[in-house]
């Protein structure tokens, strides 16, 4: 299979996906915002930049299966799959904050091989298939941090948080006491797409979806970087328990989030992902 030329077919699709995104801003101009959760909302620039991703896939790779974010595609797990996300920050991209992305990812025997993220509202597009990281064509490292008290981070809350025990919080509390920053922009793609390309240096999550981090997962990693789940392990597709970073402040980023009790006991770890690695 020829990865640098599928990742090339992506990245047509994702900046053609990303021009509809980008002509229907700001929200204004969007005739219908739904609830798929008491905070977690759906517009019809989901599902349009959805059905056009799936259509020119299907056409483009008719042999590979699709699994998106909004229901399109096929509800399968066969290799290869793309997992889809056609637009992360839909509550940014509804209330007119320009902060979105969209991500698609390849994944063959569990394990993502071409990823894009596309911003279309700045128009930069990040990139891998195997030969590193790009932005724009241009190869991306991550960062040179090696000290947590000096580290730029990310992070996101789940949109359970208003109920669940585990809402982040307190996880967020011990990063900012040791951090030199965090930030919680709201598109988790373009979160791992900046830790690959350096404007952070790490980044942590509960309860994303593989469509999510797929895509970012493999910049990340392309770039220089590691990605783990809580306690260290390779269980980080699933989105459940997800830590990236340049590589230097990984195991200070674990120690942190063991300190704050954040890490779940592998039990726990194997009984709420809701999605493993080996299912893929």
């Amino acid at each position: 299979m020829d990865y640098d030329a599928i990742l090339q077919i992506a990245v047509h699709i994702a900046r053609d996906a990303g021009t509809l995104v980008r002509d229907a801003f700001p929200h204004s101009q969007l005739a219908h915002i739904g609830l798929k959760g008491a905070v977690n909302p759906v517009t019809e620039m989901d599902t349009a930049a959805e059905a056009l991703i799936v259509a020119r896939l299907r056409a483009a790779l008719p042999d590979h299966r699709i699994l998106a974010e909004e229901g399109g595609g096929d509800v399968v797990t066969q290799d290869p799959i793309w997992l889809i996300d056609p637009l992360d920050g839909t509550n940014n991209f509804a209330h007119g904050f320009p902060h979105v992305g969209i991500s698609l990812a390849l994944l063959v025997e569990g394990r993502p091989v071409v990823g894009v993220i596309h911003d279309p509202l700045r128009g930069e597009t990040f990139a891998a298939a195997g030969g590193g990281a790009t932005l724009d064509g241009q190869p991306i490292h991550v960062s040179d941090t090696h000290d947590l008290g000096s580290a730029f981070l990310a992070t996101g809350f789940p949109y359970d948080r208003r109920t669940a025990p585990d809402n982040n919080t307190a996880r967020l509390d011990h990063f900012l006491r040791r951090s030199l920053g965090v930030r919680r922009a709201g598109a988790a793609v373009l979160d791992l797409a900046y830790v690959a390309c350096g404007r952070f240096d790490g980044f942590w999550e509960i309860r994303l979806k593989p469509w999510d981090v797929a895509a970012g997962v493999l910049l990340v990693q392309q770039a220089g970087g590691k990605v783990t789940d809580f306690v260290g392990g390779d269980d980080y597709l699933s989105g459940e328990f997800i830590v990236a970073s340049n590589g230097r402040l990984h195991e200070q980023m674990l120690r942190v989030i063991r300190e704050g009790a954040g890490a779940p006991r592998p039990d726990e770890r194997n009984a709420e992902c809701g999605m493993r690695n080996a299912e893929w």
